[in-house]
């Protein structure tokens, strides 16, 4: 059986009410909820929340919401490890027992069900315990600069910057859309040999909205992909 978790407090600081904001038409939420419903993949799509709100508009557009976050899964701190966690064994505790859980952001509104589906077919092939997304850094990071105080450039990797860029070695990000994760994992995320992968998205696929200029762009690069029919 497999599980998707969809994290969504209500304490956004930088966007108020960011989870449940209009986005080209539709709650953010809802692009996460509606990726994984139509991947029909998941037994179950939870929303873990700690909002009224947020749990009624999660409800509407198909999720389930079977309990309420309690206060201190839901501050500044709390990683979204911890939440996914706290949602497996509530369920597990119901007597709902997964094989394989995804974590899905609820800021993810270009994730779609077909990569879901691409993504929990190499996960569980390979028979991993944790896969999360990436894409491609853009440019070389061995050719990054801290800037000093007075403006100075400095290169972070002085030994990279004679180096044509083909000639450096690939460097990937985590895309902050979704992860997967074995029950193991979730059980005993200590213990040894667990097997670790990742599954590379498309640059035109990732954006991370913390910020009003994130969401603007955001809302760009969506309707620029949908009106391209890019995949």
């Amino acid at each position: 059986m497999r599980l998707a978790v969809i994290p969504a407090r209500g304490g956004s600081k930088r966007i108020p009410r960011k989870n449940i904001r209009d986005f080209n038409g539709r709650p953010l939420i809802a692009y996460s909820i509606t990726a994984a419903l139509e991947s029909r993949l998941f037994e179950k799509v939870v929303v873990s929340t700690d909002d009224d709100e947020i749990a009624m508009i999660a409800r509407q557009y198909g999720a389930q919401v079977p309990f309420m976050r309690e206060a201190r899964l839901a501050d500044d701190h709390t990683g979204t490890f911890d939440v996914v966690r706290d949602a497996y064994f509530k369920l597990k505790a119901a007597g709902f027992e997964p094989d394989t859980i995804c974590c899905i952001y609820s800021t993810a509104p270009m994730l779609t069900a077909d990569y879901l589906k691409k993504a929990c077919a190499s996960f569980e092939d390979q028979r991993a315990d944790e896969m999360y997304a990436c894409c491609e850094f853009p440019f070389p990071i061995q050719r990054a600069r801290y800037i000093a105080p007075d403006g100075t450039p400095y290169p972070v990797m002085p030994e990279y910057m004679s180096w044509r860029s083909q000639d450096l070695q690939k460097a990937y990000q985590d895309c902050g859309m979704f992860y997967f994760y074995s029950k193991r994992f979730l059980e005993e995320p200590s213990s040894g040999g667990l097997i670790r992968r990742a599954f590379e998205m498309p640059r035109h696929r990732v954006i991370d909205i913390d910020t009003p200029e994130d969401w603007n762009y955001a809302q760009v690069l969506c309707r620029a992909v949908r009106e391209l029919g890019l995949d």
